[in-house]
């Protein structure tokens, strides 16, 4: 039998007396639920005082959070006993409007909460490859000593030795890298909509004047100078007390009252570290300090957007040389100079029906867009990328017969050249009577390719074109020529043309996109100067329409002036007399 279920036969249940409920008193009742409603009053308020408490706490423990990470904003500005105003300090930027603002550059006017990618820059391009692996090995310890200290230390690597008079890094190298790291909303607030400027850098002047000049349209540039002697950096930065009692900022701030503006109305953008704080202090009402998260959320500044156009700059290297790019580009060099010598054997022994495939399995990527109508054309007008486009228009062509006309590059260069080249010499009459020469199967040649340009240009930017070749009667293919690199620049201004090759063909993926365009018409040479240059003008248009470059009336003159300090002229004739720059073709 189971065990829940009750034997009713049985005399011990059958006569078990039941239990019998009594009532209970109402007074009863009611007590206890006074009792009970009392005790959970009293249950309530402890809860309530004890969430009130524990949101008291977050609240402050929250505040605390913010004055460490976001700086809050102190209430308004009063005056201290000497008379001076104390700045009001804000996390949000200043309104655009007119005015004086004084920037800070690193941390303010950059995203970028690091300065050494620019020492790194400086090194390399103004140091060579030991001074750049020096600075390397002794990041992890700038990581350690804050960033003040850091950028005297990179200075100290970066500059020492280096002579004062050849130093063109600031002017050269350095400004493509700063633009792209500027900040469009910091530039808005503090730079555009300002009627002056003043930026101040713990960086040397040598490295961020230039850049701040005469691209931001600085009015002032408040940044240490280094210290030389005989000529020579020292790599040690004046001391900021130096800089200040050389400063005169009362005279920049009154241009804005010259200008219309209001010369009380000085707004300041702060940054890293605490350099030059007294000069934010003593001028401005009100400074903007930006934390690491809201530079996260800044974005750069669009090309568009420049106040004057990068269109010039020099230098080998092709990348944002951060620790860890400058690193892979170490680990990379013995592998880079390896696989350069193994396409340069293909380019020389291997016609270009096996060589092309084969770079391209080498990781030299081309692309070819055809035009049947110059096919038949003898003359070819390129735009100039590197000292390897002609070669690039005849692989591409498929021509073996078509020459080289080149200026200022290395006997190398010539040397390794898988086509015939010859050299232009500047004189007119001279270089028209070679190219015809060329163009009429003289000299081993039957087609010629010409770069009307006369030297490079690294941004989608096309030169004035050189009306000679337009003089030679003979119809013109334009050819438009786009390449990129990813670590290394196979050009340079001011350093050495023979090592040009060797940087090219290193890069892990270079390319190439080669369009030719229809074939322009040059009518016999008719026409005398005035129709050559409209035919220049023509081949230039069309090449930066295909392309979606900007046609500029600049040329190698200017852009030799502006890197190289010098005109850009060679001695082609090995002593001869060099020619002006009014024969340049």
């Amino acid at each position: 039998m189971p065990r829940f279920l009750i034997n009713c036969s049985d005399p011990s249940h059958r006569h078990r007396p039941t239990a019998q409920r009594l009532p209970i008193p109402a007074a009863a009742i009611v007590a206890r639920s006074s009792e009970l409603t009392a005790s959970a009053t009293r249950h309530s308020a402890m809860s309530k005082a004890f969430a009130k408490s524990l949101s008291q706490l977050n609240k402050a423990l929250i505040r605390r959070l913010n004055a460490l990470v976001i700086r809050a904003q102190p209430p308004p500005a009063r005056p201290e006993p000497d008379g001076r105003v104390v700045p009001t300090t804000r996390d949000a930027l200043p309104a655009e409007r007119g005015g004086v603002a004084v920037c800070k550059v690193e941390g303010g006017l950059l995203r970028s909460s690091s300065a050494f990618p620019y020492f790194m820059l400086v090194a390399l391009e103004a140091g060579g490859l030991l001074r750049g692996l020096l600075l390397l090995l002794l990041y992890p310890a700038l990581r350690l000593i804050g960033h003040g200290r850091a950028i005297k230390a990179m200075a100290v690597v970066s500059f020492i030795g280096l002579q004062r008079d050849a130093f063109r890094a600031g002017r050269a190298a350095l400004p493509w890298l700063l633009l792209e790291d500027v900040s469009a909303e910091v530039f808005d607030a503090a730079v555009a909509s300002r009627r002056c400027v003043v930026c101040v850098s713990a960086m040397p002047r040598a490295m961020v004047e230039p850049f701040l000049r005469e691209y931001l349209g600085a009015d002032g540039v408040v940044a240490p100078k280094m210290r030389e002697f005989r000529g020579r950096y020292l790599g040690v930065m004046q001391d900021e007390s130096e800089v200040l009692r050389g400063l005169d900022v009362e005279k920049v701030i009154a241009r804005a009252a010259e200008k219309g503006g209001d010369s009380d109305d000085v707004v300041g953008v702060g940054g890293l570290e605490s350099s030059f704080v007294h000069l934010f202090q003593n001028h401005c009402k009100e400074v903007y300090v930006p934390t690491e998260s809201a530079r996260r959320r800044w974005h750069a500044l669009p090309r568009r957007r420049y106040p004057k156009p990068l269109i010039f700059h020099d230098g080998r290297i092709a990348f944002r040389p951060t620790p860890a790019a400058t690193l892979a580009m170490f680990m990379w060099l013995p592998l880079g100079a390896a696989l350069a010598v193994a396409r340069t054997a293909s380019f020389l022994i291997l016609p270009f029906s096996l060589s092309v495939p084969l770079l391209a399995a080498l990781g030299m990527h081309n692309r070819v867009i055809a035009n049947s109508s110059s096919a038949a054309t003898n003359l070819f007008a390129c735009n100039h990328r590197s000292l390897l486009d002609p070669l690039y228009v005849a692989a591409s062509a498929g021509r073996a017969d078509l020459a080289a006309a080149t200026y200022s590059i290395s006997r190398l260069s010539e040397i390794l050249s898988p086509i015939p080249t010859f050299r232009l010499t500047r004189d007119r009459a001279v270089d028209r009577a070679a190219m015809q020469a060329k163009l009429s199967g003289g000299g081993g040649g039957g087609g010629l390719v010409v770069c009307p340009e006369g030297t490079t240009c690294r941004e989608p930017f096309l030169l004035r074109f050189s009306p000679l070749f337009a003089e030679l009667g003979r119809d013109v293919a334009p050819v438009a020529l786009h390449s990129s690199v990813d670590m290394f620049h196979g050009t340079t201004a001011g350093g050495w043309k023979a090592l040009d090759p060797l940087f090219l063909l290193m890069n892990p993926v270079p390319a190439y996109i080669v369009q030719f365009l229809d074939t322009v018409k040059c009518g016999g040479g008719a026409g005398g100067p005035e129709a050559a240059r409209a035919v220049a003008n023509e081949v230039q248009w069309r090449i930066a329409a295909a392309l979606g470059y900007t046609c500029t009336g600049l040329t190698r003159r200017d852009k030799y002036l502006m890197l190289a300090g010098n005109e850009g002229l060679v001695d082609v004739d090995h002593g001869a007399k060099k020619k002006t720059a009014s024969t340049s073709t």
